[in-house]
């Protein structure tokens, strides 16, 4: 067997970018020592019940502006 062929394997912690779990949501062993994810089981629609918009480029506004219902008129 060929040697030094293998990556170094170091204990990776797992972190969310959520802001609600300000820890290491669990460990585990990988090739970098720590990833981050951008949504969790605290954060993720699924099990919060809540609805939210992750949007990096204004794609959701751009969408509402070209197909979204117009506003509401209100009688005065």
């Amino acid at each position: 067997m060929k040697k030094n062929i293998h990556p170094k394997y170091y204990k990776c912690n797992v972190i969310c970018n959520c802001g609600e779990n300000r820890g290491v949501l669990f460990t585990t062993r990988s090739t970098v020592p720590e990833i981050k994810v951008e949504i969790c089981s605290l954060c993720h629609p699924f099990f919060t019940g809540t609805q939210k918009i992750v949007d990096t480029a204004g794609r959701v506004e751009k969408y509402m502006k070209k197909y979204g219902k117009p506003a509401a008129k209100t009688a005065d």
